[in-house]
């Protein structure tokens, strides 16, 4: 075994672009002769290893102190331990933080989230001790399916992952019934064939919550099949009375969703009936806000300010009007021209591929975004990567860190003296309302949405100042008119007035 371990020696290195190789001292390392016993240094070799596959050379780089608190921790409480599976997690934890007071380290850190909330973090060295912990656990050898936190990847069925999201796991252990837990994870299967990870999430944290719920009020009850309707009336109560959720037909609709389909595993017919039309409410009608003008010429002064490829990517967003997980996913294919005219296909990650015209500016634009991902990774697949692995599009969490970071830097408050927020979908709304100033048909303007209907360009129309305009028209002018006769024989000075 080596007594060190340098970064420029880990895969990581060797797929790092010129700009983070110059971040890495030539001579970084891990000192592995600073752990106590072969055994150690044994297992944080493999973890470093792997770890080194899976994350960029500057976040291995950042790491280094971490280890070497860790370290210095092992060879003080640790010194004949040849396994870190010698002792349960939480016993390593304690240990770690009785020894981080010690040695005058914090065990806390404060931070602020990304819409500017203060928060209290455990130590980044807890933090990554736990990390090695996890990575360290032994595998668990039995089907994905048997498990209670499935990888989603190795589920043995086609998934309808978020490309934007680290949807990695689905995990059931807050269930706290076996008998409920094991029914919510066949259920789960069967509805994973249809609906996308997001919406798995929320059945989850659903019957979750329920669970909980049953946990705490009726105990007795380990199984769905004792489920019946007053249970579900006596929950509904509940919900609407402790939750208080501005919006609560979303998580009573994923309720009723799972526990249909327990019903039809199990043969619970009962469960398809538990529920009323009249015990979800109508889809509350939510407020189509825009930005301003104004609002966009001063955020977009900021973004201006960013890396180039975010500001690219943020305003290729607005110009294209579309979702924020469309933008990230564009291929550098997308591009070609129809009939002269530069035309760009849109893989939709909800609904389906589309494809519209778009201005010579804005293609040049696509084009100078490709051209700087091939110079910094080479051929890919996605205009915007992950730095870490270039194989796969940016991760919304990334994008939104950024752009969270440069508010609060600059203090960038919209038109109601308020910071603005992380509202991508907003640039899609503003997109809206301007194109339905150009007196297009319904159908021409779905089309540029990338919808399959024009039940939504109603939405975008009321948006409109123009439309506004023009639709009052004919109410404002008969106003106009009546107030002009009202003012006759007011005398001279009223005529200003006039």
């Amino acid at each position: 075994m080596k007594n060190k371990y340098f970064i420029r020696e880990m895969p990581c290195y060797t797929k790092a672009t010129f700009e983070q190789r110059q971040r890495i001292p030539p001579g970084a390392f891990y000192y592995l002769k600073a752990l106590p016993t072969e055994g150690l240094r044994n297992e944080f070799y493999d973890f470093l290893k792997k770890r080194g596959r899976e994350v960029a050379a500057t976040t291995m780089y950042s790491e280094v102190w971490r280890y070497d608190a860790v370290s210095a921790f092992l060879a003080k409480r640790a010194k004949r331990v040849q396994s870190l599976q010698e002792r349960e997690p939480d016993v390593w934890l304690r240990q770690l933080r009785a020894w981080m007071l010690e040695a005058g380290y914090h065990l806390t850190v404060s931070a602020v989230s990304e819409y500017g909330v203060e928060k209290v973090m455990p130590s980044v060295i807890i933090r990554y001790f736990r990390m090695v912990l996890t990575e360290l656990v032994p595998e668990d050898e039995r089907m994905e399916v048997e498990k209670d936190v499935w990888e989603i990847r190795k589920l043995d069925i086609p998934v309808k992952e978020n490309l934007i999201r680290n949807d990695l796991t689905l995990n059931f252990t807050r269930i706290p019934q076996p008998d409920i837990r094991e029914e919510t994870k066949k259920g789960i299967y069967v509805n994973l064939r249809s609906e996308a990870v997001d919406t798995i999430r929320k059945e989850i944290h659903a019957i979750q919550r329920f669970a909980g719920y049953l946990e705490k009020k009726h105990p007795q009850i380990q199984s769905s099949q004792d489920i019946d309707r007053n249970l579900i009336e006596e929950y509904l109560v509940w919900f609407r009375t402790e939750i208080r959720k501005k919006d609560y037909r979303a998580e009573l609709t994923r309720l009723r969703s799972i526990l249909d389909s327990i019903g039809k595993v199990y043969g619970y017919r009962h469960l398809q009936l538990l529920f009323l039309n009249t015990d979800i409410p109508s889809t509350p009608q939510a407020e189509f806000r825009t930005y301003t003008d104004w609002e966009i010429q001063k955020f977009n002064a900021a973004v201006a300010k960013l890396d180039i490829q975010i500001a690219r990517l943020l305003v290729i967003h607005q110009m294209l009007g579309t979702r924020i997980s469309d933008t990230l996913t564009l291929w550098t294919d997308c591009l070609f021209e129809q009939k002269q005219v530069p035309m760009i296909r849109i893989r939709q990650m909800k609904t389906n591929t589309y494809i519209k015209p778009i201005s010579r500016e804005l293609e040049e634009l696509i084009k100078l975004a490709i051209a700087e991902t091939k110079k910094r990774y080479g051929e890919t697949k996605y205009i915007f990567v992950r730095e870490e692995d270039p194989t796969k599009p940016m991760k919304y969490g990334t994008l939104q860190g950024k752009i969270m970071a440069m508010i609060q830097k600059e203090q960038l408050k919209d038109g109601n003296g308020k910071l603005f927020g992380f509202n991508t979908h907003m640039f899609r709304h503003y997109y809206g309302s301007k194109i339905t100033e150009m007196d297009l048909d319904d159908w021409t303007l779905a089309k540029l949405f990338g919808h399959k209907s024009i039940k939504s360009v109603k939405y975008y129309r009321r948006m409109s100042n123009h439309r506004l305009a023009e639709d009052t028209r004919e109410i404002r002018e008969r106003k106009s008119q009546f107030i002009a006769e009202h003012l006759e024989g007011w005398g001279e000075e009223y005529e200003q007035v006039r």
